[in-house]
């Protein structure tokens, strides 16, 4: 899965299984270009529409709390930031730096960017 955290400067390029023996990485469309390229409100209707597909698919939740948080919805931003930390769903998420986390680690740095900008988490 290709996505996009604009918070802390961290770009997720690609998604792989955490589970099982065979790690697979699969591409969805994760409204990266529109992130990259500053169009937040853009992304958002794409990512909203592939997370009807997709629920609880934490690269999407993430870039959805990135676009909310690029247009200032900081109260909407934490709360797709939690719900890709609480998913049922995980991915290890290769950064733009080439570290590979899992999802909820990314969640969870969104967050922290968050709050060190001084928003507060409830």
């Amino acid at each position: 899965m290709i996505a996009f955290l604009a918070l802390g400067g961290l770009l997720i390029a690609q998604a792989g299984a955490t589970t099982g023996t065979t790690e697979a990485t699969q591409q969805i469309d994760a409204a990266y270009e529109q992130l990259v390229g500053g169009e937040a409100q853009a992304a958002i209707v794409r990512l909203e529409t592939a997370l009807a597909d997709n629920p609880g698919d934490p690269a999407l939740l993430i870039n959805l709390g990135s676009a909310y948080a690029e247009t200032g919805n900081l109260e909407r931003a934490a709360e797709y930031y939690q719900a890709a930390l609480s998913s049922s769903d995980r991915y290890r998420l290769e950064l733009a730096n080439g570290e590979w986390v899992d999802s909820r680690t990314a969640a969870r740095r969104a967050l922290q960017t968050l709050e060190a900008s001084g928003f507060a988490l409830r």
